[in-house]
C-alpha cells in the first residue's frame, strides 16, 4: 500500500502531521517526510453508518447497486458501512448475503445489518408485512455476513435468538415495555434501532425502551435529519447518552439524494417530495439524508465538532468492535479531510486516497 505523509493538518484541534503506511496510521506529530500540505484543514475519522438502505433511487435489495452506494458514501465521508435490509423475503435476504462483501469500490461493507423480519406487526413503520415473523435462529444461522439484526424482543424465541445468533442484536420496531427491553439489553441486545421510532413512546410512569436504554447503559441509533426527530430532542439524547453511546445514522432510502418522485423500498413503493420519504399513507419511511448531514445538523444544532464526528465514527466503531473511528497511532488509515466550511476536501480509505 501507498505511503501517504498529511503536513499541517489539524487533529483535535492541534495542527500536526500524520503519517500513514500499510493501512494504517503509522504516526501523528512533526514528520520530517516530504508529504501533502493540508494547510490547517481538520482532519477527521472517516464515519461509519451502520444503518442505512440506499440512495440515488436505488436500495440494499439490489445488490447489482451496492458499489454504486460505496462511491457514493465515499463521496460523502463514509468510508465504512454495513447496507441494511428491511424485512425482506428469505430469498432477498441470502441474495444480499452471498454478496462479497471484499469486493470494495468506494466505501468498506463491513457486512450486512438486517432491519427485521422478526419485528412487531403494530410498529412495522415502513417494513413490509408480508415477511413479518417470529426470531428464527435456525434460519438465521443460514447467514454469513450479517453483524447486525435489528428484533422485537417481546416475540417468541427472542431470548435464546440475542444469546445465540452470533450477531449484534439492536431492538427496534417493538411494543416492548421497560422491563422487556432491560431484560434484552442484559441478554445482550445493547442497542436501540432509531430510538423514538418505531416503539412506545416514553412516559413518565411506562418509561419503554427510552428509558430501559438510558438505565442499562446501551447504545441508541439516531436518525439526524432534523425530520424524524426535533432537534431539541436530538440534543436531549445528546445529553442523556453522551458521545459514548449516541451512534448518528442516516437511515437513507432509495430517496436519499435523489429526485423528488416515486421509488421502491423492499416491494413497497415510497414518495420522495421536498426531502422526505414517505409510504402512500404517509407513514414515514426512512430519510433522504447521508450521515454527513446528520453530522452538520447536529453542529447546527450547536453541538461541538468533534463532539458531532465522533458520534458518526468511534462511536459506532466502538460498538462495533472495529479498529477505526479513531486518528490515533495504530488505528485503520479511514481519514477526511474537511476545510472550516465542512466541505470534504479529501477521503482516505484503507490508507489510500480515494477519488484523487
Amino acid at each position: 500500500m501507498a505511503e501517504i505523509i498529511l503536513k499541517n493538518v489539524k487533529v483535535k484541534g492541534e495542527i500536526t502531521d500524520i503519517e500513514i503506511a500499510d493501512g494504517k496510521i503509522r504516526k501523528i506529530g512533526k514528520s520530517s517526510l516530504p508529504g501533502k500540505d493540508m494547510k490547517g484543514m481538520n482532519a477527521y475519522p472517516g464515519l461509519i453508518d451502520i444503518h442505512t438502505h440506499g440512495c440515488l433511487g436505488h436500495e440494499t435489495d439490489e445488490p447489482s447497486y451496492l458499489q454504486k452506494m460505496s462511491t457514493f458514501m465515499a463521496s460523502h465521508g463514509v468510508t465504512s458501512w454495513y447496507p441494511t435490509l428491511a424485512t425482506s423475503s428469505f430469498e432477498t435476504m441470502k441474495e444480499l448475503d452471498d454478496y462479497d462483501i471484499t469486493k470494495r469500490v468506494g466505501a468498506n461493507i463491513l457486512g450486512f445489518h438486517f432491519e427485521g423480519p422478526y419485528i412487531s406487526m403494530k410498529y412495522k413503520g415502513a417494513q413490509n408485512p408480508d415477511y413479518i415473523k417470529n426470531p428464527d435462529l435456525n434460519e438465521f444461522k443460514k447467514f454469513k455476513n450479517v453483524k447486525i439484526i435489528t428484533i422485537a424482543p417481546e416475540l417468541p424465541n427472542s431470548a435464546e435468538f440475542i444469546e445465540n445468533c452470533g450477531a449484534k442484536v439492536v431492538i427496534g420496531h417493538t411494543t416492548a415495555d421497560f422491563e422487556t427491553a432491560k431484560k434484552a439489553i442484559n441478554l445482550g441486545a445493547n442497542c436501540v434501532t432509531h430510538i423514538f421510532n418505531a416503539m412506545p413512546p416514553m412516559h413518565h410512569r411506562e418509561p419503554s425502551v427510552v428509558g430501559a436504554a438510558f438505565n442499562e447503559q446501551a447504545f441508541v441509533q439516531v436518525i439526524c435529519d432534523g425530520f424524524h426527530i426535533h432537534w431539541a430532542v436530538l440534543k436531549m439524547l445528546y445529553k442523556l447518552f453522551g458521545t459514548e453511546r449516541m451512534i448518528i445514522i442516516s437511515d437513507s432510502t432509495s430517496g436519499a439524494y435523489a429526485k423528488d418522485g416515486e421509488y421502491m423500498s423492499c416491494g413497497q413503493k415510497i414518495y420522495v417530495k421536498d426531502g422526505r420519504s414517505l409510504l402512500p399513507n404517509g407513514t414515514i419511511a426512512g430519510s433522504t439524508t447521508c450521515l454527513f448531514d446528520g453530522v452538520k445538523n447536529l453542529i447546527k444544532y450547536g453541538i461541538s465538532q468533534e463532539d458531532a464526528f465522533k458520534m458518526a465514527s468511534e462511536t459506532p466503531a466502538s460498538y462495533m468492535d472495529l479498529n477505526k473511528g479513531r486518528i490515533e497511532e495504530g488505528y485503520d488509515a479511514d481519514l477526511i479531510i474537511v476545510d472550516d466550511k465542512l466541505n470534504i476536501k479529501q477521503t482516505i480509505i484503507d490508507g489510500e486516497y480515494w477519488g484523487a
